[in-house]
Order: C-alpha cells, then sequence, then structure tokens
C-alpha cells in the first residue's frame, strides 16, 4: 500500500522527493563555488537555487489563494510579491535552509487549502484554464530541471553530483 491516501499526499510526497534530491545536490557544490557561472549569459549557482525557491514561493502563494491567477500581474511584479526570502538567501547556508523552511511552509498551505482545491480550474499563465493539481505538478518539474542544471554545474566543476554518488553507493 503507497504511504499516501489521496492526490495530495501523493503529490506532497512527490515534491518531497525532488526537493530532498536537490537540497543534496546544493549541499554537494562547495559553498565558496557558489559564484560558478558555466557561460556569461547563465546564472551562478546561488541565482540558480534563488530562482529555484522564488518559482516555488510563487507557485505555493499563487496555487493556495482561493483566487489564483498566474496573469494577475506581470511576471517580475509576480515573482516579486513573494519571493523576496529568496532573493535574501545569498549564502550556500541561507539557501538550504530555506530550501528546507520553503517546502514544509508549503506543505502547510496546501494542507489547509485542501484535495479538492487541487482539482479546481485557474488561469494559467498563458490565459488558459487548467487545474491547480496540473500546475502544481509543474513546479515540481521545474524544480528537478533545475536539479538537473546543478548536477551538470557540479560536472563542470569536476565534482561528482549527488545523485551519481548515491547510485553507485558513495
Amino acid at each position: 500500500m503507497p504511504p499516501y491516501s489521496n492526490i495530495l499526499e501523493e503529490t506532497l510526497e512527490a515534491w518531497q522527493g525532488v526537493r530532498q534530491g536537490l537540497i543534496a545536490e546544493v549541499r554537494n557544490i562547495p559553498a565558496h563555488r557558489f559564484d560558478f557561472r558555466p557561460a556569461p549569459q547563465s546564472r551562478t549557482t546561488t541565482e540558480l537555487v534563488q530562482h529555484i525557491l522564488e518559482v516555488a514561493m510563487m507557485m505555493t502563494g499563487e496555487l493556495t489563494r482561493t483566487d489564483t491567477d498566474f496573469r494577475r500581474a506581470p511576471w517580475p511584479r509576480l515573482l516579486a510579491r513573494y519571493a523576496k526570502p529568496a532573493w535574501r538567501a545569498r549564502t550556500k547556508a541561507a539557501l538550504i535552509r530555506l530550501l528546507g523552511t520553503q517546502v514544509k511552509d508549503a506543505e502547510r498551505r496546501f494542507r489547509r487549502a485542501g484535495e479538492l482545491s487541487l482539482l479546481q480550474l485557474i488561469t494559467r499563465f498563458d490565459g488558459l484554464p487548467g487545474t491547480r493539481l496540473a500546475w502544481w505538478n509543474h513546479g515540481i518539474a521545474h524544480e528537478e530541471y533545475h536539479r538537473g542544471q546543478l548536477a551538470l554545474y557540479a560536472r563542470l566543476m569536476g565534482i561528482e553530483p549527488a545523485l551519481t554518488r548515491a547510485i553507485r553507493g558513495g
């Protein structure tokens, strides 16, 4: 029997797994390498983790509102409404701490909103309707995508990614 009893619990478990893996990749990169940028147009390690957090905070804030609307403001203003803690976190320790506390806060908010809220239609970024559940999963996929980038950053720095080490038993 799965450890969850409904789609809310299942989605929370999925996000927790992704977030734990993300935190492992962030921990894997030495603090003195958080200024690493693989190309001039790329984000630094710090900026990439801040971006993951800002989107997670915006996503949580919007998806747990009764009037979710991803078009309520232009993208930069929508992020600014939720993401100030992410922008203030500039050290490895602060980013890891915020990755942990943010997902716990999000879990409380999603539980308070309730499972039925996940099935309700919202306005997506493109103006079309979609369910909160679909867009929550979109946000989880966004974290997984950037986790892969962090693993690549590690490789480019000559560091074995955390997931690779875990798979080979190291």
